[in-house]
């Protein structure tokens, strides 16, 4: 079911005049297909004098500099991932400043979310262009700069463009080159890496509402959307540590200048309305795996599975410091159940990164991935119990051990299912159809609380949703490597009497993959 990814080399002889074309050339990637964001963190930006490429592979240190982005990118989850969760917190002061519903104030976290997910496909266009240490630095500025606005804002609808978009955007432009450079600078460990990154979203849950709660208390909501902006520009000190993997390069020989006929002698032969139709459809083809997700089975069912799933993973998070509030608790014991929440994830994830880098697991990740769904939607029907402390307490646990699972993983398995030159542009596409339902999934919730006045139906909508996409993924995977297994034995069963009888005239047997 699982195909082994790395960044491969090749001796190409074939040299270009442009550096990053030669550097897309000597680690095996088509320039034509694309310079994949995952591949070209930072080389697009180099410049210097020409050089000759010697060696022509770009080998993943699994360790060294590496542990250094790995910690730079648990701050940058931490940050990012983890931050829409703390806006519950100012849930309650929202609604009584703009005199908002519950489903007009729930819009202020949807859309941060739905932004940090739809931004994937700028987000790669900007990391080809730039590289991810600098997009990174971007994102940092953005997000900064959008919680600073909405301390001034004056209207819910002004919270949406600034809290929600420019925010997210900001999150989304520091969160996914992030992720995309620790891949490259862990083959062997990634598993581990992956898990061990996932840690960010929990340090992000239990230090985030205890910083919002403190602020809230001492500076009320304005004044702590511009403390919270200045503590978001950190992410440009995270993405300064995310140096480029450089191949291995000397000064010598000029490179052949093979460079192809310049855009603007095209350009006179052909008009512009075709000229920009094909910069578009080869932009979306660059940056969104559309060719993933109709010739990849694997990928596609994934991607359908994590859409549905979104709609109610997050939902949770948001509604139960109002939940625990309404019932008579008080906010700083509410805003502890997210801290708590966060702890049980900072304790669980690392011994879940290095179990799931055991061999055993290899191949297995998706199963268990699916299980921990499924566990994580059973969970969410404990707050129909009751909404005391240690009730929601015990849902907190329960809800934290299956999202470390699912943290843990997430990245691994879309690894796994898809090559590694692909994984930003199928990265990209599966944010982009998340943020459909992370967009819906908070109003949805708040028009069903303004409608029944009870919190806890949106706790059983959700417990619905995840745990059945959950089932959905792990009865089409069974399926899937169900259909490969009988696939691959009857390719054998053929190949046996060709094999037996050499002189037989019979023709080539070709085994061709589902996966592209």
């Amino acid at each position: 079911m699982t195909q082994k990814n790395g960044i491969r080399g090749s001796s190409d002889p074939g040299l270009h005049s442009e550096t990053s074309k030669a550097f897309d050339l000597a680690n095996g990637l088509d320039h034509d297909e694309g310079q994949v964001a995952a591949a070209d963190c930072g080389w697009g930006s180099e410049s210097g004098d020409p050089v000759a490429i010697t060696g022509g592979a770009v080998t993943a240190p699994d360790g060294g500099w590496g542990w250094a982005v790995l910690v730079a990118t648990i701050l940058v989850l931490a940050m990012t991932l983890g931050f829409p969760a703390c806006v519950g917190i100012f849930y309650t002061d929202l609604q009584n400043e703009f005199h908002a519903s519950n489903s007009e104030t729930s819009w202020v976290p949807s859309i941060m979310t739905s932004a940090l997910h739809a931004g994937g496909p700028f987000c790669s266009v900007l990391v080809g262009k730039l590289g991810c240490r600098p997009t990174v630095m971007l994102g940092g500025v953005l997000s900064g700069l959008g919680m600073v606005a909405s301390s001034f804002t004056n209207s819910i609808a002004e919270l949406y463009i600034t809290a929600g978009v420019i925010t997210g955007l900001g999150f989304c432009f520091s969160f996914q080159p992030a992720v995309t450079i620790l891949g490259h600078y862990f083959v062997r460990r990634r598993a581990f890496a992956n898990a061990m990154s996932s840690t960010g979203t929990a340090l992000g849950l239990c230090t985030l509402p205890f910083l919002g709660n403190y602020l809230h208390s001492e500076f009320g909501w304005r004044g702590s959307f511009l403390i919270l902006g200045a503590v978001l520009l950190n992410s440009c000190v995270c993405g300064a540590v995310m140096r480029p993997l450089q191949p291995k390069k000397h000064r010598g020989q000029l490179l052949m200048d093979r460079t192809p006929v310049p855009l603007e002698k095209q350009a006179k032969r052909e008009s512009r309305l075709r000229t920009a139709w094909r910069f578009l459809v080869a932009s979306v083809k660059e940056h969104m795996a559309f060719d993933q997700f109709l010739n990849n089975r694997h990928y596609r069912v994934f991607a359908i599975g994590i859409t549905f799933m979104m709609l109610g993973f997050v939902v949770p998070l948001v509604y139960l410091v109002p939940y625990a509030t309404a019932h008579g608790m008080e906010p700083s014991r509410a805003a502890l159940l997210l801290s708590i929440l966060g702890i049980v994830n900072i304790v669980v994830r690392p011994p879940f990164a290095i179990m799931f880098n055991m061999q055993w697991f290899k191949g297995r990740h998706v199963y268990v991935f699916a299980s921990a769904l499924l566990f994580n939607g059973l969970s969410n029907c404990i707050c129909c119990i009751g909404a005391s402390f240690l009730v929601l307490v015990a849902y907190v646990v329960m809800y934290g051990l299956s999202m470390s699972v699912v943290g843990s993983l997430m990245f691994t398995v879309l690894m796994d299912i898809v090559d590694m030159r692909r994984f930003p542009s199928a990265l990209g596409l599966l944010a982009v159809m998340e943020s459909i339902t992370l967009l819906i999934g908070p109003p949805l919730a708040g028009i069903l609380v303004d409608n029944t006045q009870q919190y806890f139906y949106v706790f059983i909508a959700c417990s619905a949703v995840v745990a059945s996409s959950g089932l959905f993924l792990m009865l089409s995977f069974l399926w899937l490597d169900k259909k490969e297994r009988k696939a691959s034995q009857q390719g054998q069963l053929s190949a046996q009497p060709e094999a037996e009888n050499p002189a037989a005239d019979a023709s080539p047997v070709c085994a061709y993959s589902d996966r592209p």
